[in-house]
């Protein structure tokens, strides 16, 4: 179902068995070295004194708690599933965005610790975010509610105008700007706009599409205008010139004439029925304000490095990528900078 997208082989490392199975073979190998999980742990405060991180408060098992540590390694990811932070960054809007995973990544040890004034770096309102399912849950809905319908599509907002060019590139190099597009719509939500010929051209959705058998009937099961859905279509498909060099699979030049705004690949009119839609949402999967670190993982103040405290993944992605997003960049953070991050703190601790 991804033949041609791009040479995956090239460009995709792929784990036997999924996150899960990583996952399951990090706890494999921390046993064997003697380290200790402690879950339904919730950290409260990380006590920062000086140049050093004295305590470490959290719940355990109902009870408040309290260490000493050696040296401390923040892991915990990023703000995305407080909406109300995401509100205070964002404005309103963001009260409509869905959150892709885990409804647990608050920020709260991201929050404590901007609070003691260790260095942060990013901006509040960047995030990897795409355009997914607008069924999908608030939270949770994970990469299976991800839409890869745009290109060979129109997108339409709430008026049933469209917005942007949705043939600008191939999907892979594409995607991760249509979350702050379709963010910028009215009511945060966009529709996509398909044809019978177009329906087998992109991978396969967790949610059948809306069917219908004429425009009109699309338009009133999506709840868009019927009379101005039809005219934008009519429009775009007046656009359309030749169709024959159509190719799904790479940039195809097949481009509207005389449109605002364009679509530079796979313009093919839009009138074969039956008629599908999708709905799209905003779904954030990280964002990008965090924890700066150095070559070293290591956090600071303004005074200095704090000498027992080192951050990896998601935490401290603004260090590495300020805007937009690399495939991968997730995976690659938490795995580099937290065998960084480790052995420093190891070292340190030693």
């Amino acid at each position: 179902s991804l033949s041609g997208t791009l040479s995956l082989a090239r460009t995709n490392a792929f784990f036997m068995g999924g996150g899960k199975s990583l996952v399951n073979a990090y706890y494999r190998t921390a046993e064997k070295l003697g380290v200790t999980a402690f879950y339904e742990a919730n950290v409260i405060h990380l006590e920062l004194d000086g140049d050093a991180v004295r305590h470490i408060d959290y719940t355990h098992e109902g009870e408040a708690k309290r260490l000493a540590p050696k040296a401390v390694i923040v892991a915990s990811g990023g703000f995305q599933a407080d909406i109300d932070w995401l509100t205070r960054a964002w404005g309103p809007a963001a009260q409509n965005f869905l959150i892709r995973g885990t409804p647990y990544n608050r920020g709260v040890v991201l929050a404590d610790l901007l609070e003691q004034d260790v260095q942060s770096v990013g901006d509040p309102t960047q995030c990897h975010a795409v355009a997914i399912d607008g069924r999908a849950p608030k939270y949770d809905g994970g990469i299976v509610t991800r839409l890869d319908c745009v290109p060979f599509s129109i997108v339409v907002n709430k008026d049933a105008e469209r917005f942007y060019d949705e043939g600008e590139d191939v999907w892979p190099k594409r995607y991760a700007i249509w979350g702050r597009l379709v963010a910028n719509q009215p009511d945060q939500v966009g529709y996509v706009i398909i044809d019978a010929k177009s329906l087998n051209l992109f991978m396969p959705s967790v949610f059948p599409p809306i069917k219908a058998d004429t425009l009109e009937e699309l338009a009133d099961k999506m709840g868009l205008p019927a009379e101005k859905l039809r005219n934008t279509v009519e429009s775009f498909n007046a656009a359309c010139g030749d169709t024959s060099d159509f190719h799904p699979t790479e940039l195809d030049g097949v481009a509207t004439s005389g449109l605002t705004p364009p679509k530079t690949n796979w313009a093919r009119p839009i009138t074969e029925p039956p008629f599908y839609g999708y709905s799209l949402r905003t779904g954030v999967t990280f964002t990008y304000l965090g924890l700066k670190v150095d070559e070293s993982a290591q956090c600071s103040t303004a005074n200095g490095p704090i000498r027992n405290l080192w951050a990896a993944g998601e935490t401290m992605a603004g260090s590495i990528l300020g805007q937009g997003y690399l495939a991968g960049f997730g995976m690659a953070i938490g795995t580099v900078f937290g065998r960084i991050a480790g052995r420093e703190a190891a070292n340190y601790a030693n």
